[in-house]
């Protein structure tokens, strides 16, 4: 399963935006209300999503000013990467999420809306920062 997010316009140069993304600890800034328990370094991050299990995340590459790679990192049901795209485009950046798994159908189906809204909700936040 793959889920793009909504691509955004970020009025900051795309070092500014990577710098920022590259970071895990600036993670918890766009995070949606509904996580707590957020403990992070600059290279992994450890929450809960109110009424769910832990997740984690961590850095697997960081791509300068263009991308970074997120993989779990934790006791998640299932492989997944996040992937953070950003180009820049004059003083602007663009910045996309590609969320990336192998989930068998039935979690597919579950999964599939609640993923698509955290990934835009996610781009939608950093936009407003």
């Amino acid at each position: 399963m793959i889920i793009t997010s909504d691509t955004v316009t970020i009025k900051k140069p795309a070092k500014d935006v990577f710098n920022f993304l590259a970071d895990l600890n600036n993670l918890e800034k766009i995070m949606p209300e509904q996580v707590e328990k957020w403990t992070s370094t600059e290279n992994e991050c450890h929450f809960t999503v109110k009424g769910m299990a832990s997740l984690g995340l961590k850095v697997i590459e960081r791509v300068p000013y263009t991308k970074i790679a997120l993989t779990r990192n934790g006791n998640a049901p299932f492989e997944y990467t996040i992937t953070c795209h950003v180009e820049e485009n004059g003083l602007n950046s663009s910045v996309r999420m590609v969320f990336e798994s192998d989930m068998n159908m039935m979690m597919k189906m579950m999964a599939e809306r609640p993923l698509t809204n955290f990934v835009n909700m996610l781009v939608h936040n950093l936009e407003k920062l």
